[in-house]
């Protein structure tokens, strides 16, 4: 996933995401029509850069439904975009994307009683194009934000391409731990892992992009356990404005959009 990062810095670009933030949706999918529209996109995202060797026309496994993990839909203008599965990872529920190929490296930090934020399976839709697209990692990377905070985390893990390595060093000051590793199996490319420092980081993350900042009952809605949120919600509406605003920091709304 490639980003444009001479905008992502600037004051104007943060304007952006927060405007494009108001016509955002997240969805918290346990199953059903969603989980199988979900499913479908990343099937067409990863056949689209010929990551996986596929068949058929979905892509789901068991990990969709591991008891620490969190499927989310990304939807703007009520249109599915993107989705993200973010697992929450202990010492004593080790399960994550990122460990099926680097669970020696991942492991050592588990280890060390270290709890670990794992994102996996990001898709994004090829067909969104222009402007969108720029703004599609940040607001698909949000709930991984929300993660870190609501489960209280010591680092944050990236698996991804060795060329995207510099977006998310630039993002979550994410640090090398794998430089590349090549052959890894049902993937077709070669991979890095990158560990981000997460206590201590968010302060001046928010002030770069305070669209990864919400309000304590949106991160309860994305992850909360069924004694908290007794249902799955249809939506979860972003909150970054309102908890922005509740900090003295303020951004224009559009006005064709109120």
């Amino acid at each position: 996933m490639s980003v444009n990062g001479g905008l992502a810095d600037s004051g104007s670009f943060s304007e952006k995401l927060m405007l494009l933030l108001d016509r955002v949706e997240y969805r918290r999918v346990e199953g059903g029509e969603d989980m199988e529209d979900i499913a479908r996109l990343r099937f067409k995202a990863y056949k689209a850069v010929n990551l996986l060797e596929l068949t058929g026309s979905t892509l789901i496994d068991a990990l969709d439904f591991d008891s620490h993990a969190y499927v989310f839909g990304i939807y703007l203008d009520e249109r599915l975009v993107s989705t993200v599965r973010v697992h929450h990872v202990t010492p004593d529920h080790r399960a994550s994307t990122s460990g099926l190929i680097f669970g020696e490296e991942i492991d050592a930090f588990l280890d060390a009683g270290m709890v670990l934020i794992d994102p996996g399976r990001l898709a994004v839709d090829p067909e969104v194009l222009g402007d969108d697209l720029k703004a599609l990692p940040y607001l698909t990377l949000r709930p991984v934000a929300m993660a870190c905070e609501y489960f209280a985390a010591d680092r944050c893990l990236t698996a991804c391409r060795p060329r995207h390595t510099a977006f998310y060093k630039r993002l979550f000051g994410s640090k090398t731990v794998v430089e590349r590793r090549e052959n890894l199996g049902v993937y077709n490319a070669d991979g890095s892992l990158l560990v981000a420092k997460v206590r201590g980081q968010r302060p001046s993350i928010l002030d770069r992009y305070p669209i990864f900042d919400s309000e304590t009952f949106e991160r309860r809605l994305m992850f909360g356990g069924r004694n908290e949120v007794p249902f799955a919600p249809l939506t979860i509406l972003p909150t970054a404005r309102f908890a922005q605003l509740a900090q003295g920091r303020s951004f224009s709304r559009d006005p064709m959009g109120e």
